[in-house]
């Protein structure tokens, strides 16, 4: 679904305390939603069927292609109910596939482009210095094939994100969608941040993962070495 947003902009000078408390809430509702955003992912992945039925309570909220929550923006979506109905019947029919392990290297290599989107208005899964999921979590231990990413953005809770991706509005590959129930997958790494669309969070997933020391930074992105048979990127 396209989000529309809106900034508010307010200067002040902060003391030093004051800063530390802002950066230490922030903290703490970014860690807050790291937790929710796996659980919610976990009850999708190991009760697809359930998990269904909070789709299904989005339909009254369309329009047509127009979607509009009470006393929220309305959201122009791509497909309308049809992308939403596809999900439910996706859900309805998928067999339960295992929880996902939160890996701590896999949460660092996330972390990674959090770090670098925080603040800004950049999104996408490339990083500064041209590398992907694979290359970012490489750095600190090594990853079972297959890989990939999803990315959100928005002021969504942890739930509407995870509805959101499964949906999967507008992609044509549903790629959101099967790489969160993808049986594959076992072990993720769920980063998010400050972003100016509201918050990022970064859901890395591999088919296993054996955490390590920190390598030396990768080369950059013109002598990258070729991306892995077992990444999964849409």
């Amino acid at each position: 679904m396209q989000r529309p947003y809106l900034v508010f902009s307010l200067t002040f000078v902060p003391t030093r305390s004051s800063a530390r408390q802002v950066s230490s809430t922030k903290g703490a509702a970014a860690a807050a939603l790291e937790q929710e955003v796996l659980r919610e992912i976990n009850l999708a992945r190991t009760r697809p069927a359930e998990y269904a039925a909070h789709l299904e309570q989005l339909r009254p909220y369309f329009k047509g292609k127009e979607y509009r929550r009470p006393a929220m923006p309305g959201l122009l979506t791509q497909e309308g109910t049809q992308a939403l109905d596809e999900a439910i019947s996706f859900l309805r029919a998928a067999s339960p596939a295992p929880a996902l392990t939160l890996s701590p290297g896999m949460y660092s290599g996330a972390r990674e482009l959090v770090k670098e989107q925080a603040g800004t208005d950049s999104t996408g899964h490339r990083g500064a210095d041209g590398g992907f999921c694979e290359q970012r979590a490489q750095r600190f231990g090594n990853w079972q094939e297959p890989i990939g990413e999803d990315l959100s953005y928005g002021s969504d809770t942890a739930r509407e994100r995870v509805l959101t991706l499964l949906v999967d509005d507008g992609f044509a590959s549903r790629g959101h969608r099967k790489r969160l129930l993808d049986a594959s997958f076992r072990v993720a790494g769920v980063a998010c941040g400050d972003h100016k669309l509201g918050a990022v969070c970064v859901i890395t997933l591999a088919g296993g993962f054996t955490d390590g020391a920190t390598k030396a930074t990768l080369p950059a992105a013109k002598t990258l070495p070729p991306v892995p048979a077992g990444a999964k990127r849409f």
